[in-house]
């Protein structure tokens, strides 16, 4: 199962392997940014897995564990280089030894990013053992508009230059994707989207403007896998246990509003013998054409499940219009 990616015509699987749990423990602002301990040989084991089984797109970042994810990630594909396309993400001031990233700048949406873009794209590609990537993603969120787009005439000369096949921004302002990916070596956008959460106007828009809405917590950062309780609490490094932003865990714990509406819809995601997770994707790629979901991973056994998904396909019309129609929307 393959999807395009917008007008870029970079070809991926349909669903791609998001790699920030792999970067272990790290800080962003003094904040825990990583998913607890994790255990390098697996990654690697569970990267060449992925591979095997047909899935060839890896969405990464600097800011993962510091430099480490893309150290795991470039040391994983070694000799495999050519089977894998691959996403990184910039814009932030990243000390390894320290594995603490911050803004350039006394805030984010201020930073001076644009001056930083080939020093970073460098360093990426050192830490990932490439002369190229796939995909450059702005990883600021908030960056003024302003600021993103002289940020994005560095993209373009990169383009030019061979270094990076296309770009895009992780974010999910809609007005500000509008006037950032106006040229056409801009083909991508990562957004947060899942049964239960999105920026609808912001994938419309990638579907007016034939832009790739890569799918950052597909999985409702674990939540919509049906493992969770609302008792279930997270180690004191994973960043689970402090992200207040994401609606689907609240004060350390998932929120009992999600797994009550989760509960509601197991039925439809579950159906023709899917698990929660595979059903959770194949809605993703019912929602749009332009979709592709990057769940993260830690085991082989997470790997095997997000990819077999791929063969059950996406949920059908009937199928997404049950769904609509239990949480009343």
């Amino acid at each position: 199962m393959k999807r395009i990616l917008g007008r870029s015509g970079i070809e991926v699987s349909a669903v791609g392997m998001g790699c920030w749990a792999i970067g272990g423990p790290w800080t962003f602002i003094g904040s825990t940014a990583g998913w607890s301990d994790v255990d390098d040989s697996e990654s690697t084991r569970a990267i060449h897995a992925a591979l095997d089984l047909g899935v060839n797109f890896f969405d990464t970042a600097a800011n993962y564990g510091c430099g480490h994810s893309e150290r795991i990630l470039g040391a994983a594909l070694a000799g495999r280089r050519d089977q894998a396309v691959i996403a990184t993400k910039f814009g932030y001031n990243v000390d390894e030894a320290a594995r603490a990233a911050l803004p350039y700048g006394a805030t984010e949406e201020e930073s001076d990013v644009a001056s930083h873009v080939r020093e970073d794209l460098e360093r990426s590609l050192g830490r990932l053992n490439t002369d190229h990537v796939d995909i450059y993603l702005l990883h600021v969120w908030g960056l003024t508009l302003q600021r993103a787009l002289a940020v994005r005439d560095v993209l373009e000369e990169l383009v030019e230059e061979g270094k990076v096949r296309t770009y895009g921004w992780s974010t999910d302002q809609t007005d500000a994707i509008e006037s950032f990916a106006t040229l056409p070596a801009c083909g991508v956008v990562e957004q947060q989207l899942n049964v239960f959460d999105g920026n609808a106007e912001l994938l419309a828009l990638c579907e007016r403007q034939n832009l790739a809405s890569i799918n950052r917590a597909p999985l409702g950062m674990g939540v919509l896998t049906g493992k969770f309780t609302p008792q279930s609490t997270f180690a004191t490094n994973d960043v689970r246990g402090h992200a207040q932003w994401f609606p689907g865990i609240q004060n350390g714990r998932p929120a009992k509003e999600w797994l009550d509406s989760l509960e509601s819809v197991r039925e439809v995601l579950a159906s023709d013998g899917r698990t929660l997770a595979q059903g959770a994707l194949a809605w993703i790629w019912g929602r749009s054409p332009n979709t592709v979901p990057i769940p993260g991973f830690r085991t082989v056994k997470q790997v095997q499940e997000n990819a077999k998904a791929m063969e059950f396909g996406p949920l059908t019309p009937t199928q997404m219009a049950e769904i609509d129609r239990i949480l009343g929307r």
